[in-house]
């Protein structure tokens, strides 16, 4: 749950402090390591730079001021970082400059503690001597296990994690989804969740800030030359803009994902390579059309629905399954006869081209049927496969014995 804290003048000034303190600790980390490498061929892993923790408290004595374990933590992060670049999922790690460093974490319950059951309270940092109210509200409270306090757009906020047993309500029946940009979500029922107004109206909104800001004076490291105030008044101003779209949509991804598991115990959708479907326009092909497709997607969040319904089902102690899209090919498969009939993207309705079938039916509801029927399938195949051990045999002899009267049969 993330609360937001309102600090007072000296508590502000306090924690950017703090974030100050552990934004320099982690470029030190960074340029321990790179040091250590080229100089010496000497890599330091996460160990060696905790257990030089004292040490470098005694030297720099104003950490002695933060907790052991929050400055464990932000090295714990440079540690993650290399091993994502060594994994291949990221690219080399840099340097952080202060204003893009966000701020810290607590990975216990030392230094810290959450005055509140659940509805607004105060949030007590132990570390800093600090007593600071925070709002917001949790739908379910649990034991308090880790804190992190980060700093976005001007405003301090705290993400706590708890220990709870989450309960969900939910149906018996079973539906098949299916994502788009002009609908969001097309269901196998017919009924269509179109994509809110509110993206596209703050969207005009940041166009036009934006283009404010191309007449201001930006910043220019190489020139050294610093941006204009009224450039930083407008930047902030984008910032809050999409800071506030962002908010809007996630609530609006969470309100319909709650609706459709407090209904269904069986969600069918499908699996989307949605890194692949936003990349970038190869040269000589329509770079403008590409750039508004690929926002269209984002706006709906393609890859948040998956990840929302996956634990919302799991709560409701139903299941949320994906089709291979590349075998089962949902928008080209005819929910009726199960016969494939190609597409463009410009056909929205789907014909099928057996001419025993001739199904016609919207492409998106379509494709949401394809989906929900073959969950269906592995709902039966697993039933299928569960039935002979929910026998009532009173040993495995007896199921042996059934199992040869059936082959003589």
């Amino acid at each position: 749950m993330t609360y937001r804290i309102y600090p007072n003048k000296a508590q502000f000034d306090q924690l950017h402090w703090a974030r100050k303190m552990h934004c320099d600790l982690y470029n030190a980390a960074m340029a321990n390591r790179r040091t250590q490498y080229k100089r010496f061929g000497h890599s330091v892993n996460y160990l060696e730079q905790q257990n030089c923790l004292p040490e470098f408290k005694k030297v720099w004595i104003e950490y002695a001021e933060l907790g052991s374990h929050t400055l464990q933590a932000t090295l714990k992060r440079v540690d993650f970082a290399y091993k994502r670049f060594f994994q291949g999922l990221a690219k080399y790690p840099k340097f952080k400059a202060k204003r893009r460093y966000s701020g810290w974490t607590y990975p216990d319950q030392a230094g810290w503690k959450a005055l509140s059951n659940g509805k607004n309270g105060y949030l007590e940092l132990r570390d800093l001597g600090l007593k600071i109210q925070m709002r917001g509200q949790a739908r379910t409270w649990g034991t308090p296990t880790t804190c992190t306090i980060f700093f976005r757009n001007g405003k301090w906020y705290a993400s706590i994690t708890v220990q709870c047993n989450p309960i969900r309500q939910t149906g018996t029946g079973s539906i098949g989804i299916d994502l788009g940009c002009k609908d969001a979500v097309t269901l196998s029922t017919g009924e269509k969740i179109a994509k809110p107004d509110f993206i596209k109206e703050g969207h005009k909104k940041v166009k036009v800030v934006s283009k404010r800001l191309r007449r201001k004076r930006p910043p220019n490291r190489n020139k050294k030359v610093k941006g204009s105030r009224r450039w930083k008044k407008e930047q902030k101003r984008i910032s809050e803009l999409q800071g506030k779209i962002s908010r809007q949509r996630e609530d609006w991804l969470h309100k319909t994902t709650s609706e459709i598991v407090s209904g269904n115990s069986l969600i069918a959708g499908e699996q989307l390579n949605v890194k692949g479907m936003t990349r970038k326009a190869k040269k000589g092909k329509r770079k403008r059309q590409k750039a508004g497709l690929n926002r269209s997607i984002l706006d709906v969040g393609f890859s948040i629905v998956g990840d929302l319904l996956t634990y919302k089902a799991t709560e409701a102690g139903g299941f949320y399954v994906e089709s291979p899209t590349k075998t089962l090919k949902p928008s080209q498969r005819c929910a009726k006869c199960w016969e494939l009939t190609p597409k463009t993207l410009a056909d929205r309705v789907h014909v099928c081209s057996n001419p025993d079938c001739n199904h016609v039916e919207d492409r998106d509801v379509n494709a949401a049927q394809v989906n929900e029927i073959w969950a269906r399938g592995l709902e039966r195949a697993s039933l299928d496969v569960e039935s002979p051990s929910s026998t009532d045999c009173g040993s495995m002899k007896q199921l042996g014995a059934k199992k040869r009267q059936k082959r003589r049969l």
